[in-house]
């Protein structure tokens, strides 16, 4: 087992996986594959598993099982996986793990307000800041703070932008983002402070769907432009739009 990976107890009946000190394709990768093991190997001892950048929380059934066995099956899940944390998958590897995804986005200063700004301080257009966030495959490194916010990394350093100094108090559902390095799709209307760039018409959490989310830790995503018309043919929505 890596040096890099630790597993510490997290409760009575929880135990939490440390894959590194910060969030990379490589640590993605190792998270999405030992909950596959995990699942398969443990199936209804687990409660839960709740991956995120650079850990991985296992809850298990205490009344049928313990930390020693399930630590066990944690150090043979990271035994199984062929990324080794701390270098970078070479490009065979990336693509096969995790499912590929394309999001389709209506990127315009209607759809994202804080696409001229963002164009204007990076000191670029706003076609070649729509061009940027396309050209770029995303790793999900994780899930949270609302079921099927989905952080993608890493975005392009010439449009990585920080956060509002001012929070919006609402951003609709659909609201595609960058914050820093990192860029999302806000799954529903809620606060937030990273700057908008456009609209994805596709419905990133629906409980009654299966699965609920279209993305999962360790997917790879890839936005596509689409014009205003595909946009509300795909059921998207515009502000003021009734």
């Amino acid at each position: 087992m890596s040096k890099a990976i630790s597993i510490s107890v997290a409760g009575e009946n929880s135990l939490i996986v440390y894959f590194g000190d910060s969030p990379s394709a490589a640590i993605a990768t190792q998270i999405a594959q030992t909950v596959a093991y995990l699942k398969t190997v443990l199936g209804d001892l687990l409660v839960d598993l709740v991956p995120s950048y650079a850990s991985l929380l296992v809850i298990y059934q205490p009344l049928q099982t313990d930390h020693y066995y399930i630590t066990s099956v944690i150090r043979s899940a990271i035994r199984e996986p062929i990324v080794k944390i701390g270098n970078e998958p070479d490009q065979d590897q990336t693509q096969q793990q995790g499912n590929s995804v394309s999001l389709p986005v209506y990127y315009s200063t209607e759809s994202g307000p804080d696409l001229q700004s963002l164009a204007d301080r990076a000191k670029l257009s706003v076609k070649e800041v729509i061009a940027i966030h396309q050209q770029t495959e995303y790793r999900v490194y994780a899930i949270g703070f609302a079921p099927g916010f989905a952080y993608l990394g890493e975005v392009d350093e010439r449009i990585a932008s920080p956060r509002l100094a001012t929070p919006r108090q609402k951003v609709p559902r659909g609201a595609v983002a960058i914050a820093d390095r990192q860029t999302a799709v806000y799954p529903a209307q809620s606060p937030g402070g990273w700057n908008l760039i456009g609209l994805c018409p596709q419905r990133m959490f629906d409980p009654n769907a299966e699965p609920s989310m279209p993305v999962q830790v360790g997917d790879r995503v890839r936005f596509t432009a689409i014009s205003r018309e595909n946009f509300i043919s795909l059921g998207g929505e515009l502000q003021g739009d009734t």
